[in-house]
């Protein structure tokens, strides 16, 4: 019985969702609840300018949607977020083009972005920590297709430094992660540094992690990460910061008190006594004095401490490691990566950004007119 009367009920909804429909068909509808891009782009809009920009040089370029009014649809919920600035996203959207879109579409053409970026990159102003770690999260890759950026409203577009450091490093570690999802990398990549990944014990490493051949702390989390973060910290380091990085690969480095140490330090010349460790930083370096013999040979580093010579002496690097060639083998992968997969001359990616970054190339204020000047 219960059976019929089932039937019934959905025979009688079955009819009344027809005569609905067949009753609306005679009226006229009512305006869409979804706007057009012309309502959307309104000229009276104190956004105007912005949004026709990324209109224009992204979505209408690359099919990517450039967010920055972070509706909550797009927005992670496990954060407490808030929006990015105008002006903030303003320089952040021209700098992205400038600095990332333009030398990959020079290298790779228009068609390759549009297949390969991102379909959806938002800008986040406030800070995301990791509910399981209690980190900040600098960006976010989701699904291949959206790319988060945040703490956007803490960003300092006059200092190309800080922008490589808060922004780019990550926009191109996350779209060579985009890259490798849809292109495998040459496996053999992953037997450099097979063992010696530390997935739960990256974020305590500091410089030292390079005498192991990884190019930065999270790159030694697992090859997948090491991959794109050898790929963007080439990109991006300038020609002094990857120098340092290769000398940092080839020194020795100790480990005393969870402090990691490039140098011996004995009190005087007495060999007998324990020796303390001098923890590397710039400023030791510039304490750290050498002699030479004729021969322009170093024969003694010493530091000068309460007008006492104290004689320093270099840790052996005894890992087993070479770091310098783990990582100069790394890049080569990429190297080859990009020249076969996607027809990329990583080399000449990476000299088009560095030439975009020299103070002479990098004018915020220009950047910033390309909005500016739109009608």
């Amino acid at each position: 019985m219960k059976k019929i009367q089932y039937y019934i009920s959905a025979l009688l909804l079955v009819g009344v969702v027809a005569m609905s429909l067949s009753s609306c068909s005679n009226e006229k509808l009512g305006p869409s609840i979804f706007p057009d891009e012309d309502e959307v782009l309104d000229p009276t809009s104190t956004t105007y300018k912005l949004d026709k920009y990324l209109k224009e040089n992204f979505l209408d370029k690359y099919n990517l949607t450039f967010l920055y009014k972070m509706p909550d649809v797009s927005a992670n919920m496990n954060y407490n977020l808030v929006p990015a600035r105008y002006e903030n996203a303003l320089d952040l959207a021209v700098t992205c083009q400038y600095l990332w879109f333009e030398p990959y579409e020079l290298m790779g053409g228009v068609d390759f972005l549009k297949a390969y970026s991102p379909r959806i990159i938002l800008l986040v102003g406030s800070q995301a920590i990791s509910s399981a770690t209690r980190q900040p999260v600098d960006g976010l890759t989701e699904g291949g297709v959206k790319i988060t950026l945040f703490n956007v409203n803490k960003m300092n577009a006059d200092s190309i430094d800080l922008m490589n450091k808060d922004y780019f490093h990550t926009m191109h570690r996350e779209f060579a992660n985009i890259l490798r999802q849809n292109k495998t990398y040459p496996t053999d990549f992953n037997t450099i540094s097979v063992g010696h990944y530390v997935p739960s014990e990256w974020r305590e490493r500091g410089d030292e992690i390079s005498s192991e051949g990884f190019v930065c702390p999270y790159a030694s989390s697992e090859n997948s990460v090491d991959f794109a973060e050898t790929i963007a910290c080439y990109i991006v380091y300038t020609d002094k910061q990857w120098e340092d990085m290769l000398t940092y690969a080839a020194c020795g480095w100790h480990k005393d008190k969870n402090q990691y140490c490039r140098y011996y330090k004995y009190p005087g010349n007495d060999l007998t006594e324990d020796p303390v460790y001098i923890p590397h930083t710039d400023a030791d370096e510039k304490k750290i004095q050498t002699v030479k013999d004729a021969d322009g040979f170093i024969i003694s580093r010493y530091v000068m401490e309460d007008k006492v010579r104290v004689t320093v002496y270099e840790v052996e690097d005894e890992d087993g490691i070479d770091g310098v060639a783990a990582i100069e083998q790394k890049v080569a992968y990429a190297r080859q990566w990009f020249r076969e997969a996607w027809g990329i001359d990583l080399d000449a990616l990476r000299e088009e950004v560095r030439k975009r970054q020299l103070p002479e190339n990098y004018n915020i204020q220009a950047l910033r007119n390309r909005v500016y000047n739109i009608n």
